[in-house]
């Protein structure tokens, strides 16, 4: 029996990640995955679904009529659109594979193809594609098993009419029509991409009050307002009554907050609604491994209930991530082998959502915030007000940043929405690991013109000193304060140039 110092099931993102950092270490590692590495971070996931994004924005760019431009004709194939998407994806599964090859052919790694499956803490049996068994021994175990589109029972799921997030490429045109139960991220962002497309005729059923419930109210809002500016029908406060396939198309049942019971028909319909860990026929529980009520790993910074195996990415009951998945990879081999670089740490998680307009965020938002009772200070500006988003004719968005209520004004979080979000919230995440505050943030010299500029004038508001007045501009510019009993203050600073500005706060 072939033995190694780890053992890795799964070549997503967290799997791949944990056994480059082990080649790192020097350690002799088995990697085992039974489709395709990359996993959901590649295919039908993260990277298929934000290059659909980019094609649908680029596309509704050109059919914008009011930059100085028209375009009044153009031709739109669905089959192309999704064989880009596919090019991207091989694109990056290439990389990843060559990889796997050289380490392959330099006897520093073993690549199996096939099922793993755990007979006892050290050891695994692989059910290889050509229907071989073999077992290893290993040292340390990574569980990176992924995760797939969670379903509901008795809905007639078939990958064609009506998908998960892995059927999105059977499709042979647009829609013209389609339904999306479920409101997070993954539904959202795949209204957005059709609606951009213009071709198909977007409804959303959403439970909640407002889609985006984790976010929040005037982010949701904001997204919601624009989605149903672009042609997509939200029912809100809707509950999912009933689903059938009838005559090759979708219909579907809702009941709405009065009461009264709506039924529609479309030709195609989404089902998103979150995702479950791919545990079945693991011998997880026949080892001993604890898990929670939902299938997640029950775990202490990666480590189970057993100490030489590891849970890391869609298997921790954690934020489901391709950079967390990353993350718990590399920290769950330093802890195996040496000292890890970093404290595992999720206060600073930098996330974008692909919508319109894009929504970047790094750490808490004030739901949270107000959830945990803790007292803070926010300032929030409309990207107007910043010259880069003028020139861009980008103005539909805004800033808002979270800093304790305190003298130190730590960084709590941060939420931009608008034209090149993403590229703001790096270094506010640094800020935010470091436990600084916002006079280190306030004090940069950042280029000019540039949407960071927008970060910087809110961090200045906070001390007074910012070029733009929330007094003036009280609309669109705010500057105030939240108790931990979740009373709103607005702020004033007052006092003269070159004296220190001292805070007042006055009752909204």
């Amino acid at each position: 029996m072939d033995k190694f110092d780890l053992c890795v099931i799964g070549g997503g993102p967290s799997g791949y990640a944990a056994t480059i950092r082990a080649l790192d270490f020097g350690k002799r590692v088995l990697l085992i995955e039974k489709n395709r590495v990359g996993g959901a971070g590649v295919f039908n996931g993260a990277l298929s679904s934000k290059t659909l994004w980019e094609m649908s924005e680029s596309y509704k760019i050109t059919r914008t009529l009011n930059n100085g431009f028209a375009v009044y004709d153009s031709e739109l194939n669905y089959k192309d659109v999704i064989g880009e998407m596919r090019k991207a994806m091989h694109e990056k599964y290439a990389q990843l594979k060559e990889q796997i090859d050289y380490f392959c052919r330099n006897g520093q790694l073993t690549f199996v193809e096939g099922t793993g499956k755990l007979l006892t803490k050290n050891t695994v049996v692989v059910e290889t594609k050509d229907g071989k068994s073999l077992e290893y021994f290993a040292e340390n175990i990574a569980l990176a098993v992924g995760s797939r589109p969670r379903k509901i029972p008795n809905l007639p799921i078939d990958e064609r009419t009506v998908v998960t997030s892995d059927g999105i490429g059977s499709f042979e045109n647009f829609p013209k029509s389609i339904v999306i139960l479920g409101a997070g991220v993954i539904g959202t962002e795949f209204a957005t991409i059709f609606s951009n497309f213009g071709r198909t005729k977007v409804y959303m059923i959403d439970k909640a009050e407002r889609i985006l419930p984790f976010e929040d109210a005037d982010v949701a809002n904001m997204v919601a307002r624009n989605l149903e500016q672009n042609g997509v029908t939200i029912h809100h406060e809707s509950n999912f009554e009933e689903m059938k396939i009838v005559n090759g198309k979708v219909e579907y049942t809702i009941s709405l907050k009065d009461g009264k019971k709506e039924t529609y028909t479309v030709e195609k319909a989404l089902i998103s609604i979150g995702r479950v860990p791919n545990v079945e026929n693991m011998g997880l529980k026949e080892v001993g491994i604890a898990l929670d009520s939902r299938g997640h790993a029950e775990d202490e910074d990666t480590v189970t209930s057993i100490p030489n195996i590891y849970a890391i990415g869609d298997f921790t009951a954690d934020i489901a991530l391709v950079n967390i998945a990353e993350m718990e990879g590399r920290y769950a081999v330093e802890r195996m082998f040496g000292t890890p670089d970093f404290e595992m740490t999720y206060n600073n998680i930098s996330t974008i959502m692909f919508l319109n307009p894009e929504v970047a965020g790094v750490g808490m938002n004030e739901t949270t915030a107000k959830k945990n009772g803790i007292a803070y200070r926010v300032s929030s500006m409309k990207y107007k007000y910043v010259n880069r988003a003028i020139a861009m004719r980008k103005t539909d968005g805004y800033f808002k940043i979270l800093v304790s209520d305190d003298d130190e004004m730590k960084i709590l979080g941060m939420r931009v929405l608008g034209n090149h979000a993403s590229s703001t919230i790096g270094y506010v995440a640094l800020l935010i690991k470091q436990g600084l505050g916002i006079r280190e943030l306030a004090d940069l010299i950042h280029p000019h013109p540039s949407i960071t500029e927008g970060i910087q004038e809110c961090a200045r508001m906070l001390l007074g000193k910012s070029i733009m007045k929330p007094e003036v501009f009280s609309q669109h510019i705010s500057c105030y304060r939240v108790t931990s009993e979740g009373k709103i203050d607005n702020l004033y600073y007052k006092g003269k140039v070159g004296e220190k500005q001292q805070l007042t706060i006055g009752l909204n």
